[in-house]
């Protein structure tokens, strides 16, 4: 059971958000945190999301990431804070400890009160993830510690995602508008939960954005993680006929809906987290270097002109950008990042370039990286 103190109600962003309940009246422009307590985390701990009413009847929807567990060894080494600082493998946020609360609201897309956030008059259902498995499992995963020692992992993410949303569309049964976006692993469900959003939730809304940041792994192994370790609803695992599951995903959404969907995509050139589980999914090595970078950005190169063959119309989003913690290689993310509304290509920020997206004023930006 949560501590009373972290359900005290406060106006405006705050660092605890206080508690709401499905269906009640929400302040404007102030984050809630709602329980959901049908779902689990992956460690068997509770689980929850966020919701943000604004003037509007715009509507996002966004799927966090968080990482990725596709075996016992993956699953056996959750993100922990030691982990991280040494770089020790560590594949995916296991519960929704405070700190993860960092990676969900107030920042880049979700900021509240920033000008140069033109998302800030939207409504906002996050669900936040800690199951790894791309929000899609439905299994008990029984998986040996470093120690030797039996655990459970519970991929309960597609649970998690109903639940998530049948408590958070009771506070927007309307919506003019919808941004369905991702990052990370989020990234990956976009277009494989963009139907159960489109006909189940909101049927009515004919005007649906999807937008994957940061979405490419390939694995020759996809299908069986999907129907054996994850045991996803068939039609998930079923939809993979190729290493990289964000493209099969997109091929599928395509084939059942054609253009129902304004579709968007982004990356850097050569991501080096995506690069380091790429390393370590290929040559079991768990970091990142030129080479392994190089033969992500070759990649990327093909599913660009992949999606680009899918639709002409979806549109992309390139960036270039560094920073010291990149280890060689390009930042991974960016729609929930503060340079989401800051940092330019071709002096435009991805800020811009998806508000224009979901007016339907689609295009590229940054393509002449690719070359």
């Amino acid at each position: 059971m949560a501590n009373s103190f972290l359900h005290k109600k406060t106006e405006g962003p705050t660092i605890i958000p206080p508690l709401a309940e499905p269906g009640q009246r929400l302040k404007s422009r102030v984050w809630y945190r709602v329980d959901i307590p049908d779902g689990m985390s992956g460690d068997g701990s509770e689980y929850h999301i966020y919701v943000k009413r604004a003037p509007s009847k715009d509507l996002c929807i966004f799927l966090s990431g968080g990482g990725i567990a596709w075996n016992e060894y993956t699953a056996a080494r959750p993100v922990t804070a030691p982990k991280m600082l040494i770089r020790l493998p560590n594949y995916y946020w296991s519960n929704l400890r405070p700190v993860t609360q960092i990676m969900n609201i107030n920042i880049g897309i979700t900021q509240t009160g920033s000008v140069r956030n033109p998302f800030n008059d939207w409504n906002f259902i996050v669900i936040p993830y800690s199951t790894g498995d791309l929000h899609l499992g439905n299994n008990e995963f029984v998986y040996h510690t470093g120690n030797g020692e039996e655990s459970t992992l519970h991929f309960h993410g597609y649970t998690n995602f109903r639940s998530a949303m049948d408590a958070g569309s009771s506070f927007f049964p309307e919506a003019k508008r919808i941004l369905v976006a991702g990052n990370s692993a989020g990234a990956f469900a976009v277009p494989a939960l963009a139907g159960d959003i489109a006909d189940l939730y909101y049927p009515d809304c004919k005007d649906i954005t999807l937008f994957s940041d940061s979405g490419q792994l390939l694995y020759k192994k996809w299908k069986k993680t999907l129907r054996d370790i994850w045991k996803t609803d068939k039609r998930f695992w079923s939809a993979i006929h190729s290493e990289n599951i964000t493209l099969d995903f997109y091929r599928a959404l395509f084939q059942k809906y054609g253009n129902r969907f304004r579709c968007l995509y982004s990356s850097s050139t050569r991501d080096y987290l995506l690069s380091t589980y790429y390393n370590d999914v290929t040559n079991k090595v768990y970091k990142t270097d030129r080479d392994v970078q190089d033969a992500f950005f070759a990649d990327l190169q093909k599913m660009i002109k992949e999606l680009k063959e899918l639709s002409g119309d979806f549109g992309i989003y390139i960036d270039p950008w560094k920073f010291p913690f990149t280890q060689g290689g390009t930042v991974h993310t960016a729609v929930r990042e503060l340079y989401f509304a800051f940092k330019t290509v071709d002096g435009i920020t991805m800020a811009r370039w998806l508000a224009d997206a979901v007016s339907g004023d689609v295009y590229d930006v940054g393509m002449k990286l690719l070359l």
